[in-house]
């Protein structure tokens, strides 16, 4: 993480100083279950909270310098604060019930904060899409001129993704809320599953199915394809603002604000540098997928090789994509539309569009499919050469009229008609 990037929250979360309070978090959780059944005298967790410890994240750092390992570092220095009680915490436990519980824990509440953020890019949309619902534009396959839409309705597109990301997010948010509390390999040899659920249970957590040393990485792996799912969504919408904003398209730009300049040389210049930016970051989720794909294997009960991954990836890709979401967001609801010129370039498309109504009216009027569609493109591209308009050429084409008629042919130039069924899929997306 790098604070440019970095939400206050966000920081906050992944902080060395959070990091070890979720630990002694899970400790203490662990130790009330033990007293609970029995193993662990009665009042220890209660006697241990009341001492309010303040971990000192610089001197757990001092003794692992000593030790070579995190967490016996972390216990050390609780056993300087805590005292005799200390002796009783990590009974049965092996490092990676710490640390993988700990790690759900940061990860499940990293979920909360994105999905707050979700929800305010979706609102954001629904908004912009229902306010240019019915402002018509050109469609665009290939970057080429196609058939009209609404800009309303490119929005609810999107916004359409961003609520499927979100669901995603929610299900490996569920899944990924999973810990351990079962001793070296899982097998319970000095606790009991009745421990680790209850001690879980406390934490907001549900034990492995089967643990091993460690929580399974395939469920880490599903979180982090989320996230970057979610970021190809933002990066998706960065892309299509980036198109809009260009000076020959000019449909819709991002706002620019007082004060705010565009290049150190050229005084003129309004650059779509926000989208940039999310398309750029976009790259920085996305690359987490691989490395936690191949955390997956791991051998036998448990190696480390993930342990350096998640460290990084953990707090860089949630961070990064909490800040895409907030920026998106504002993006979304400052967007200049610019739906005069949205209605410029789909007049420059010179009706065009319109080719596949006379190509299925031919064929219904008894044209075998492909004379009909060399008969309209046979014209169309007269028209895209400057030679005349789209429908009078048409209306001049000795081939076109006898099957259609002057009235049929001047019914299939209605915009009315090829955007009908707009406010019904907005109105779906936006349910």
């Amino acid at each position: 993480m790098i604070p440019r990037y970095t939400p206050a929250d966000f920081a906050e979360l992944w902080s060395p100083a959070r990091r070890y309070a979720v630990w002694l978090d899970v400790e203490l959780a662990a130790c009330e279950a033990l007293e609970e059944a029995g193993l662990v005298p009665h009042g220890v967790a209660a006697r241990i909270r009341a001492k309010g410890l303040v971990l000192d994240v610089g001197r757990i750092d001092t003794i692992e310098r000593t030790t070579k390992h995190d967490v016996i570092a972390f216990l050390t220095h609780v056993e300087e604060l805590a005292g005799d009680d200390a002796r009783w915490l990590h009974r049965g436990m092996t490092s990676s019930d710490v640390l993988d519980s700990s790690l759900a824990i940061l990860l499940r509440d990293a979920a909360d904060k994105l999905l707050a953020r979700c929800d305010r890019l979706t609102a954001a949309l629904r908004k912009r899409a229902r306010e240019h619902a019915k402002t018509p534009m050109i469609g665009r396959s290939h970057g080429i001129f196609a058939e009209p839409i609404t800009f309303g309705l490119a929005l609810a597109g999107h916004h359409a993704e961003m609520v499927r990301a979100r669901a995603r997010l929610e299900s490996a948010r569920q899944e990924i809320a999973v810990g351990k509390i079962a001793g070296a390999v899982g097998t319970y040899a000095h606790l009991s599953p009745a421990v680790e659920e209850r001690a879980l249970a406390t934490l907001g957590l549900r034990p492995e199915t089967v643990s091993t040393q460690i929580v399974a990485r395939d469920r880490h792996a599903a979180y982090f394809a989320a996230l970057a799912l979610a970021a190809a969504g933002v990066e998706r919408l960065a892309t299509n603002v980036r198109h809009w904003q260009r000076s020959e398209v000019a449909e819709a730009e991002e706002a620019f604000t007082a004060g705010q300049k565009g290049s150190s040389a050229m005084p003129h210049k309004r650059n779509p540098v926000l989208s940039e930016n999310l398309c750029g970051l976009a790259r920085i989720v996305r690359a987490a997928v691989v490395p936690a794909l191949e955390d997956v294997a791991l051998w036998h009960e448990r190696d480390i090789s993930h342990s350096s991954v998640e460290r990084m990836i953990g707090p860089d890709a949630t961070a990064t994509l909490a800040f895409m979401l907030e920026r998106s967001a504002g993006l979304v609801e400052g967007l200049v539309v610019y739906a005069d010129n949205a209605r410029r370039n789909l007049d420059k498309a010179a009706e065009l569009y319109f080719s596949e109504a006379v190509l299925l009216a031919l064929v219904e009027a008894g044209m075998a499919r492909q004379d009909a569609y060399l008969l309209v493109q046979r014209n169309a591209m007269r028209a895209w050469a400057g030679e005349g308009r789209f429908r009078d050429l048409l209306a001049a084409d000795t081939d076109v009229m006898p099957k259609l008629g002057a009235a049929k042919l001047a019914s299939l130039f209605n915009l009315d008609h090829a955007l009908a069924h707009v406010p019904a899929i907005l109105d779906r997306a936006l349910a």
